[in-house]
């Protein structure tokens, strides 16, 4: 875990309020695990915790939602400017299930993280569900690493954006819809899902019913990111616990929702 000041690389807007940033810089880090980020010298003083979305040579990638002043700050920054990190942080998802019929279940930019998962998994057969509710994003790159992709819209077709996919894999797209509509968590050994708290609820039930083991990546807002603040707490079976480092990647049956 180190806290540094980096060069932005690239800061493109994917879509509306969506943006993906690369840094430059030698990084480490497994899927689940996240960074704070911050742009140094300017209020507010407290970084905003972003999952990582990629890990290369000489750069790392987060996809990150504009929710509030942190990061519509993040969003303004351009190449060549600077940005303070500090991670990699939390646990990660078991990269040992690789040989499983996995689920990956997403809701909206919770899709950041699973797709890491995805190009990591090796010589897993993996179904990916994304929910959206009117633009698709990422499913790019998600589409390359995974065996069927399906997409949900909450919103009619004549009023969602659908992202373009090389048609590497199976693509089904359904409209009007949550993804847990066509979630079938019977179909699967293991299921990995982040997401809004009202969908992973949805999922852990649902996988619960089927005795399907569930993972799931928890989001709350942070002020440290390393456990010393107590102020992201998340309530489990055995209490509470810091979601920045007992998780974020909890069983699903330990949470209470």
């Amino acid at each position: 875990m180190i806290c540094s000041i980096k060069k932005v690389l690239k800061n493109e807007k994917v879509c509306e309020d969506i943006y993906k940033i690369s840094i430059e810089g030698n990084f480490e880090g497994n899927p689940g695990q996240f960074y704070m980020l911050k742009v140094p010298y300017k209020e507010p003083l407290l970084p905003r915790p972003i999952s990582i979305y990629e890990v290369e040579d000489g750069r790392i990638q987060f996809l990150y939602k504009v929710v509030g002043e942190g990061t519509k700050l993040l969003c303004k920054l351009k190449e060549g400017d600077e940005i303070q990190v500090l991670g990699p942080l939390g646990n990660s998802f078991n990269l040992k299930d690789s040989s499983k019929k996995v689920a990956m279940v997403s809701g909206g930019i919770g899709i950041a993280p699973l797709m890491f998962l995805s190009r990591r998994l090796k010589n897993a057969c993996i179904d990916f569900y994304a929910g959206f509710y009117n633009e698709s994003y990422a499913v790019d790159n998600v589409e390359k690493n995974v065996n069927n992709l399906y997409i949900s819209m909450e919103k009619e077709r004549n009023g969602n954006k659908l992202q373009s996919c090389t048609q590497k894999s199976n693509i089904e797209v359904v409209y009007n819809s949550y993804i847990t509509d066509i979630f079938r968590p019977e179909k699967y050994e293991i299921v990995y899902c982040c997401g809004p708290k009202v969908m992973m609820e949805k999922v852990v039930k649902m996988c619960k019913e089927k005795n399907v083991p569930v993972y799931v990546s928890m989001e709350n807002k942070m002020a440290c990111g390393i456990g010393a603040c107590l102020g992201c707490t998340c309530e489990t079976g055995d209490g509470y616990k810091r979601v920045c480092s007992d998780g974020p990647v909890f069983k699903g049956e330990e949470i209470i929702f």
